[in-house]
């Protein structure tokens, strides 16, 4: 016998380690950065390293979970990457790889764990009810989450400047919680449920989500505030160690592994406050549709789910605002403030990771993994794109504004108008339904039409 509450934490559990794991490299950049001898450009490629598989990862994984289960997919890349932590703790030469690239191949195959976001988004919506989807999965994410800050805050304490340590005792961590998981773990709370999410994960399946206007402003809004919070979880130690490494000082912070440290405690307060607002998140989206708010006149206020679209892009809103101020508080040298400013832009951006992901589950509840692959695969592509950006833009304080105002505002556009229509945002996209799904419609049941 199982409950929901009993697969709510299995999967809040697993996902806690997976995301461990998953930013456990950032965690120990500077002592990698030291022993291999980086420059900080090849510090920031070794930061995106986390996210290069998770894109198409994402897109596999939430796919597989409507297919074969979400609790046999979740303990199988568990399973697969803790074994490749284990090795990854013993990198050396292989052929004409250097010991440092193995080590990076190696960390990236580590970093798909990050993959098993959506496999828990589609287990948590397999058995919870719409009308507390975005608590349950604020809680399973937001929850989950918090591996990414207690990575940052305590593994460079546990281990010092011992990465390979750490790497070792991680991989068996994880090992042990996938057979767990495959012990305990149920698809869905029926037989129906499952068999529904199973049977519409054809090729035209995949594809009649992936052309939905709907689903790509999702899409993208998730590329702004989840994207961009694995992007600051792998850049933020190297910004604060090199950004303000005077003020650093004086605080009496000497050496490599200090200002890790250090550097590590303060890009935590991002981690964490991303993680622990993001059940709240959920539940303001919850509270917005209950109460009917829809305040901006230039999105749709006729779908049954319209206030939690509008509580979303006030999130969108917020997170552009916030990463302003960021660069102003660098710019000015003041770390404290930074610091502040930090906590607050770890607060926005869950607004917009669980206003999305009360969203999707809703939009489209007869394919749950499918629509979260897509929704929090591609947009982990900004885990890339942004430290990038950080890098190699000239003054280091400076790239959050350039993100904010090249990527950030567009995107807010797009989400605008793909969710402005009063009718089904479902019916407008590349290709009909009917295109796609043949006889059946978005809900799987009947013939329909829609944008060619």
């Amino acid at each position: 016998m199982t409950n929901k509450i009993e697969q709510l934490i299995l999967a809040t559990v697993a996902f806690f380690w997976a995301f461990l794991m998953w930013f456990s490299t950032a965690a120990f950049s500077p002592s990698i950065g030291q022993f291999y001898g980086l420059t900080t450009g090849q510090l920031a490629l070794l930061a995106s390293s986390a996210i290069w598989l998770s894109p198409p990862g994402r897109v596999l994984a939430g796919w597989a979970a409507d297919r074969f289960g979400a609790h046999n997919v979740f303990a199988f890349v568990l399973a697969a990457t803790g074994g490749v932590s284990v090795l990854s703790a013993y990198a050396s030469e292989v052929a004409f790889l250097s010991a440092f690239e193995v080590l990076f191949v190696e960390r990236m195959v580590v970093a798909s764990a990050g993959a098993t976001f959506v496999v828990g988004i589609q287990h948590v919506a397999q058995w919870f009810d719409e009308h507390e989807i975005g608590t349950a999965e604020g809680l399973y994410a937001g929850t989950g989450n918090v591996g990414a800050g207690v990575g940052a805050l305590l593994l460079p304490r546990i281990y010092g400047t011992n990465f390979s340590e750490a790497f070792l005792h991680l991989g068996l961590v994880a090992i042990g919680i996938a057979v767990v998981y495959k012990w305990r773990g149920r698809a869905a709370r029926d037989r129906a449920t499952a068999e529904t999410a199973r049977e519409n994960t054809s090729l035209g399946d995949t594809l009649y989500v992936w052309t939905r206007y709907a689903a790509v402003g999702l899409m993208l809004a998730y590329a702004m505030s989840f994207g961009l919070e694995i992007a600051m979880n792998s850049w933020l130690p190297t910004y604060y160690a090199d950004g303000f490494a005077g003020p650093i000082s004086d605080l009496g912070f000497e050496g490599v592994a200090a200002v890790q440290t250090a550097a590590g405690t303060f890009a935590a307060v991002q981690s964490f406050n991303a993680s622990l607002f993001r059940p709240f998140s959920g539940y303001m989206s919850d509270l917005w549709q209950r109460k009917g708010w829809t305040p901006y006149p230039v999105l749709s206020t006729s779908q049954e789910y319209s206030p939690r679209v509008h509580w979303l892009m006030t999130a969108l809103i917020c997170i552009t605002v916030a990463m302003l101020a960021l660069t102003a508080a660098g710019l000015a040298g003041l770390l404290p403030v930074s610091v502040v400013v930090l906590a607050v832009f770890g607060v926005t951006v869950s607004f917009g990771t669980g206003g999305v992901f009360a969203i999707v589950p809703v939009l489209f509840e007869d394919r749950p993994g499918t629509a979260s692959g897509f929704v929090g695969g591609v947009s982990t592509s900004g885990g890339i794109v942004y430290p990038l950006v950080y890098g190699y833009v000239p003054n280091i304080h400076a790239g959050y504004a350039v993100v904010a105002v090249v990527f950030f505002v567009p995107i807010m556009a797009f989400y605008v108008w793909a969710m402005r229509h009063d009718d089904d945002p479902r019916d407008h996209g590349i290709g009909s339904a009917r295109r796609w799904l043949g006889d059946r419609d978005g809900d799987g049941v009947a013939a329909a039409g829609g944008d060619d």
